[in-house]
């Protein structure tokens, strides 16, 4: 089968195109001054940074997550801000507050709005999960409409903004599951595992000696905005984009077509905004390797994080030990390339 080849064709785009992986290739040369492995989870990360979106990380604790999230931030020299997710986090802590102040001058008392840690460029939600959803829900409007309201009133965040919220998986007790619709406006669920015996050696020769890393900003937060426009413009052929709706849609158990294996262990499948994920990714993912158009194998090789956090899977399912990843395994399996004349 022909790949269809709809690309990016002005030239401003395609130098622009130049800048963002000459870009990510700069931003993981600092890192590797403090950051040792995690190839795949430092490019979905990218991916969320060039595309606009948030993401979830989940991995035990001492993997470096906090780490990274704030090395990044250093490395853009953007404004970075760390929210520790308690039991008894009021969404106030989160948003600001108004306060009253007195002036020294005349003596008259007014309400002044003192900003919370959400005003930054890179948020960390560290543990999002062990708050209330009263309090993960203060996070929801500025996830999604980069901007807050408090009192009534709206506050808009500075750009760019991104939430890189963390989650430990292998503790339940005393946490919150965050809800469905919270979820879904991660763009991906990064899954952060053990490294391998050499990195994990280097880490610990690394990390038990003199650290003064000295990062050179070559990427900067007015780029990373110019890519995320640059990241929209870029074409995607209708049989590509038709494979991201085809995989999303094939996850719901009530869906035409679904497969035995979805009806039999998926209560909700993933909604449409899973299929804006995978293309806006596949865009991303496609600049970042120096390509001007996307291919089924960039929808292919994002379906695990954005389809993850999306399926939810029901009682038998977990019985039997099934788990989204392997659903989504098999969905690849299953689901055929739709068939072009490109």
């Amino acid at each position: 089968m022909t790949e269809p080849q709809v690309a990016l064709t002005a030239r401003d785009d395609i130098e622009l195109a130049g800048q963002l992986r000459q870009g990510r290739e700069r931003i993981i040369s600092e890192l590797r001054k403090l950051i040792v492995g995690q190839d795949d989870v430092i490019d979905q990360i990218l991916m969320s940074l060039f595309v606009g979106g948030n993401s979830l990380i989940v991995g035990v604790p001492g993997l470096a997550k906090t780490m990274l999230i704030h090395t990044i931030a250093q490395v853009l020299d953007l404004k970075f801000s760390r929210i520790q997710f308690t039991p008894d986090l009021m969404p106030s802590d989160i948003t600001g507050t108004d306060i009253i102040q007195e002036d020294p001058e005349t003596g008259r008392r007014h309400l002044t709005f003192m900003p919370g840690p959400i005003f930054g460029n890179i948020i960390l939600a560290d543990e999002i999960n062990r708050t209330p959803p009263k309090t993960q829900a203060a996070l929801l409007e500025a996830m999604q409409e980069h901007r807050v309201t408090v009192q009534g009133k709206t506050y808009q965040l500075d750009e760019p903004f991104f939430v890189f919220a963390t989650q430990n998986p292998s503790e339940l007790e005393g946490t919150y599951p965050l809800p469905e619709a919270q979820l879904d406006r991660f763009m991906f669920n990064v899954i952060m595992d053990y490294l391998p015996e050499a990195e994990e050696l280097a880490v610990v020769r690394q990390t038990t000696a003199i650290q003064e890393p000295r990062f050179e900003h070559a990427v900067r937060g007015r780029d990373i905005v110019a890519f995320q426009q640059l990241v929209r413009k870029v074409p995607v052929a209708e049989p590509v984009m038709q494979y991201a709706v085809n995989l999303v849609r094939l996850s719901r158990p009530s869906g035409n077509g679904t497969p035995p294996f979805i009806q039999q262990w998926v209560s909700y499948g993933a909604s449409v905004r899973a299929a804006q994920y995978l293309v806006l990714g596949g865009k991303a993912r496609a600049l970042m390797q120096g390509r001007y158009h996307v291919t089924f194998d960039d929808i292919r090789a994002l379906a695990h994080p954005v389809l993850r956090h999306r399926i939810l899977t029901n009682f038998r399912a977990e019985s039997e030990r099934v788990t989204t990843d392997s659903l989504v395994d098999q969905l690849l399996g299953v689901v055929p390339l739709p068939r072009s004349d490109m």
